[in-house]
């Protein structure tokens, strides 16, 4: 992939303000799946004013469910899901310090404000490609909810995961602007 960064999920938040919608990416290092009964159970725990099963300041939810690991393999195919599942969810944990979210999709205006609020960011992954996206995947640990079977939160370890910045925190969204392009032509 030429013309694209490289970076550290722990140095994601404090580079967002560099990067630019369209920018392509290769992330590595941990993220947590979390997909919509997950999201519903954080939401009842921060309610109740307690801890999150993980640490929210910076951190990076990937809206998958990924299925079993098949022998000799972390895990099984994990590509996204769609994100606007998520959008009731997303400004509350973004203004506690989520640093991004990765998944497919469009997100509602109520997100695309949270994340220019927040400085934080909204990346796309390839949907449909979950068989290869397994491939970037080097460790999967249930963290959370294992009564949720696929939708139980997992701490992964991914490297070299490309991604797209779909929106940054200076407001631009690829969707909108990719629509705008196409009713051009």
């Amino acid at each position: 992939m030429s013309n694209t960064r490289k970076i550290k999920t722990e140095d994601l938040k404090k580079l967002s303000e560099s990067l630019k919608c369209g920018d392509k990416i290769l992330l590595t290092g941990i993220v947590y799946t979390a997909r919509d009964a997950a999201h519903k159970r954080f939401k009842e725990i921060i309610d109740k004013g307690e801890r999150l099963p993980f640490k929210i300041m910076d951190s990076i939810i990937y809206y998958a469910g990924p299925t079993p690991a098949p022998e000799n393999r972390p895990i099984g195919s994990c590509g996204p899901t769609t994100s606007g599942r998520m959008d009731k969810f997303a400004p509350e944990l973004l203004d506690l310090g989520l640093g991004g979210m990765i998944g497919k999709g469009e997100r509602s205006q109520e997100v695309v404000d949270a994340v220019n609020k927040n400085k934080a960011i909204y990346l796309c992954a390839i949907g449909g490609a979950g068989a290869l996206a397994c491939n970037c995947i080097k460790s999967c640990e249930v963290i959370a909810f294992e009564d949720l079977g696929c939708e139980s939160v997992k701490k992964l370890y991914i490297e070299n995961f490309p991604l797209i910045v779909a929106n940054d925190c200076h407001g631009g969204d690829i969707f909108k602007e990719g629509k705008k392009e196409f009713s051009n032509m």
